[in-house]
């Protein structure tokens, strides 16, 4: 089966993220899945729905594993359930609803009260239940919990239990103001704490005593938490700190209880999992107190339910399962199980069945530009950049034949045929005989400010999606200057600045030092330590340098003194933060630079720090002036930013590259997705998952023949408006080409450029009756695939059932 992997992924160890899965957690489950023989594709889910509802169009999973929890709001956990269920893709774990009522410890005791479950006495208080006496006539000692979180957030053993009305008062006010949503104040139980999971189908062990009658066999052995006696506290309380901080401190085995004790807690399980209609995987909390009675062993309380609890490799439910001879995978293995039952995909499952929908494959056009110097294939390390050796930097921004490849099969693992298509002179007559659906575009452009919008350009022309964004956007953003005017409108901070054309321009007053760079240049080129300087005059000398030496204005911006941050954003409208990066500058300068020569090689004069050490707060402020300015550019689908923070917390944007890197394990952003949980192939799926949706969107409007047959200002157009353009075509009688119209030294393809082997076109995508060239045209150079249709042609659209689209 092809199952989508739905997480939120621990980043930090912060108690915002205690309930998210590690790294380790979303391998193990992975590796499992795997491990069964289903395709797996891990889908982190923090950031904007839109992002994770295009992921989930493009890969159209037949079921999604869920473990996210949420991110905000006491509905939280049933956020993605609820999503899931709109869109109808079938996913393991209870619904939008049992998940909702569990999340409220208060509403789960009333639900459970008339099903005889016994429950501590509690009362729920926020601020306006406060003003109404709810704290009046408490029978202590009571403890105080969040009422809406997991994983003992907000309770610590040094405090929670409160033994008087004074103590009482004090923890309800400091932890309103952390959990405004509420609190549960309940009568607090002596005792020991003991969970019990349910695993639906899980079966007993050979020879095993069978159940109670009553109980389901997915119901097993409870088990308790014994902590270290050495752990300070007066009360035996599970907190945050024992379970995040400190879990060596905590034993789990299976509950050293009477067996009547241990069949009542199972059959109250039992009647928790019924009363709440959990379903697949749950597990109940109890405490559990020598009975007051003389009757009767042990008293047990039940204190909460899990719909979404983890699964932590060494969880209590796995310490269960080995009871039952049932180790890690064979527990997951069971949860997909039963989900497949309820949804009625046990055929598809054994692999007596088809696929629930089958995704078309594309023809997906790779434009880039390649590094072909001498230094390139001299210095290239491991990461494939050119290495502090490069005699040059008019390569710097364009990739290594190692990315351009990795890349390439980042696409091809997910099903799509690719054409790479170098961004040469020749591209528009190559892009248009390829026949692709959708472009995925790292292209730099060989000259001009608007080098980098040529390619968006071209797509837009033809009419074919593309990623990344748009012309522009890209224009735009490459131009330092005018990217500064439109964030200074936007009400983001930036350095102040001047552009300078010659060098002998009157200058602001400056509040010197000041940086100097080129205005529309990429990857720090021209940028070094010697470009800070502290006087107009060398302010001047350095401008003249670079206008000399890139042909472009230079920029003249103040420098910040502070901290450096890159943020990568994936996404559209409301993008996907990634954790910021912060560049440590080693035995720094009086003003340090990350420039070109840091950027091209590694270097000990400055190191990486992701994610950065940030307070809350800071964080928060990093974050809007990235998606802040994102929404300025109007970017989509990938960009990053460049920040500094000063020592009073005033975040300044130096700028934003919406074409970053994508070298594996090198570039700022792959790494930054990294530890974001998304290895290389997952971070271009991300980035490619909204052209997909921009393609389905283009089908969806014209149904008939979707994009293959170029509208105006497509394809056929270009044919129409340039009947004559054989690659050798030779201007009018007395005309003269114009300047820098001839393709520059170095842009022809490169050995390697072609198509690879295996992007032959899919069955169905030859061309069309009467797609012949005109009369007198040449066939293209370069990588246009063999069989492909000629300029003017219709692009071929690909046989399809339903339209699906594959996609990362």
């Amino acid at each position: 089966m092809r199952i989508a992997l739905t997480h939120n992924l621990k980043i930090t160890g912060s108690a915002e993220e205690a309930e998210f899965d590690s790294p380790e957690t979303i391998a193990a489950i992975a590796g499992a899945l795997e491990r069964a023989g289903h395709e797996v594709e891990r889908i982190e889910v923090s950031g904007p729905a839109s992002r994770v509802l295009a992921r989930l169009e493009a890969l159209q999973p037949d079921l999604i594993f869920n473990t996210a929890e949420g991110h905000k709001g006491k509905t939280r956990e049933a956020f993605y359930p609820s999503l899931f269920d709109e869109l109808g893709i079938p996913y393991t774990g209870s619904d939008a609803y049992a998940l909702n009522v569990a999340l409220d410890k208060s509403l789960t005791k009333r639900v459970l009260a008339s099903y005889g479950v016994a429950t501590p006495r509690a009362r729920l208080v926020n601020r306006t239940t406060l003003d109404s006496g709810a704290l009046d006539d408490v029978s202590f000692p009571v403890i105080v919990k969040p009422n809406f979180e997991g994983s003992s957030k907000g309770i610590h053993r040094e405090w929670s239990v409160c033994e008087d009305a004074y103590h009482l008062a004090e923890v309800v006010e400091r932890q309103l103001a952390r959990f405004e949503a509420g609190l549960l104040v309940e009568h607090y139980v002596a005792g020991i704490d003991v969970a019990c999971s349910f695993v639906d189908g899980l079966k007993e062990a050979s020879g095993a005593r069978p159940s109670s009658a009553g109980v389901p066999e997915g119901v097993l052995t409870p088990v308790e938490f014994v902590i270290d006696p050495q752990v300070p506290g007066s009360y035996n309380v599970y907190d945050f700190n024992l379970k995040h901080a400190k879990p060596e401190r905590v034993t789990r085995r299976p509950a050293q209880l009477p067996p009547q004790t241990i069949e009542r807690i199972r059959s109250l399980t039992a009647r928790v999992v019924r009363a709440l209609d959990l379903k697949d995987h749950a597990r109940c909390e109890f405490r559990v107190a020598p009975s007051s009675s003389r009757n009767q062993g042990h008293d047990v309380y039940f204190l909460e339910a899990d719909g979404l609890p983890t699964l932590q490799p060494g969880a209590s439910v796995f310490v269960a399962a080995a009871q039952r001879g049932v180790d890690f995978d064979g527990v997951i293995r069971a949860i997909v199980r039963s989900a497949c039952q309820r949804r009625g995909l046990l055929q598809l499952l054994e692999g007596g069945a088809q696929r629930r929908s089958k995704r078309t494959a594309l023809r997906v056009g790779f434009t880039y530009n390649m590094k072909r110097g001498e230094a390139a294939a001299a210095d290239a390390g491991p990461a494939g950049k050119a290495g502090p050796g490069a005699a040059s930097d008019s390569e710097a921004e364009f990739d290594s034949p190692r990315t351009i490849q990795a890349i390439a099969s980042a696409i091809e693992s997910y099903g799509h045929t690719v054409v790479q298509l170098e961004a040469t002179p020749d591209l528009p007559r190559a892009l248009t005989a390829a026949g692709v659906d959708v472009v995925f575009n790292i292209a730099e452009g060989l000259r001009g400010r608007g080098r980098e919008a040529q390619v968006p350009a071209l797509c837009e022309l033809l009419g074919i999606p593309y990623s990344g964004s748009d012309a522009t956007t890209l224009s735009l953003a490459l131009d330092k200057g005018l990217t500064k005017q439109i964030l200074r409108a936007a009400g983001i901070d930036t350095a102040e600045w001047q552009v300078v054309t010659t060098g002998r321009e009157k200058l602001k007053p400056f509040r010197y030092p000041v940086i100097v760079k080129p205005n529309a240049e990429g990857t720090s080129k021209g940028i070094t330590s010697a470009s800070v300087v502290k006087d107009e005059a060398a302010a001047r000398a350095a401008a003249k340098q670079l206008v000399d030496r890139y042909h472009q204005p230079a920029l003249i911006e103040e420098y910040i003194t502070g901290r450096e941050f890159t943020v990568g954003l994936l996404g559209e409208r409301r993008p996907k933060v990634l954790p910021p990066m912060e560049v440590v500058f080693v035995d720094p300068p009086t003003y340090p630079v990350y420039g070109y020569e840091e950027k091209q090689s590694d270097t000990p004069r400055v190191r990486f720090e992701c994610p950065a050490q940030l307070t809350p707060s800071e964080l928060r402020r990093i974050e809007k002036v990235a998606r802040d300015t994102f929404a300025a550019l109007a970017c989509r689908d990938v960009a990053r930013v460049d920040l500094r923070m000063t020592k009073d917390g005033r975040v300044y944007v130096i700028e934003i590259n919406p074409l970053p890197g994508l070298t594996p394990d090198f570039s700022d952003l792959c790494v930054i997705a990294k530890v974001a949980g998304m290895d290389h192939r997952m971070l271009i799926g991300e980035i490619l998952a909204g052209c997909l949706k921009r393609y389905r969107d283009a089908r969806a409007t014209s149904p008939q023949a979707g994009l293959a047959a170029a509208p105006a200002g497509g394809a056929a157009a270009v044919s129409a408006a340039v009947p004559a353009a054989a690659p050798a075509a030779s201007p009018p009688a007395g005309a003269t080409a114009s300047p820098g119209s001839q393709p520059a030294p170095g842009s022809q393809p490169a050995p390697g450029s072609q198509r690879t082997p295996g992007s032959q076109p899919a069955p169905g995508s030859q061309r069309t009756p009467g797609s012949q060239p005109a009369p007198g045209s040449q066939p293209a150079p370069g990588p246009a695939p063999v069989g492909a249709a000629p300029l003017g042609a219709a692009r071929p659209s690909l046989p399809s059932t339903n339209g699906e689209v594959v996609g990362p």
